[in-house]
């Protein structure tokens, strides 16, 4: 017999918390608190980066 938690539990299931996730992030942006992901920026840095590199050995 599976040990089930009761369905009154205090805590939301997984798919709960990712659905008030994504709805806390919409509110959010719609407030005009929305970020670029650190990995966006990341991307950025080396390509400016590559560029210049790539002006200064190959030119």
């Amino acid at each position: 017999m599976v040990n089930s938690p009761p369905p009154d539990r205090d805590h939301p299931s997984w798919v709960e918390r990712r659905r008030q996730k994504i709805r806390d992030e919409i509110e959010r942006n719609r407030r005009g608190e929305y970020t670029v992901p650190t990995w966006v920026l990341t991307l950025a840095l080396v390509a400016m980066v590559g560029g210049w590199l790539a002006l200064v050995f190959l030119v």
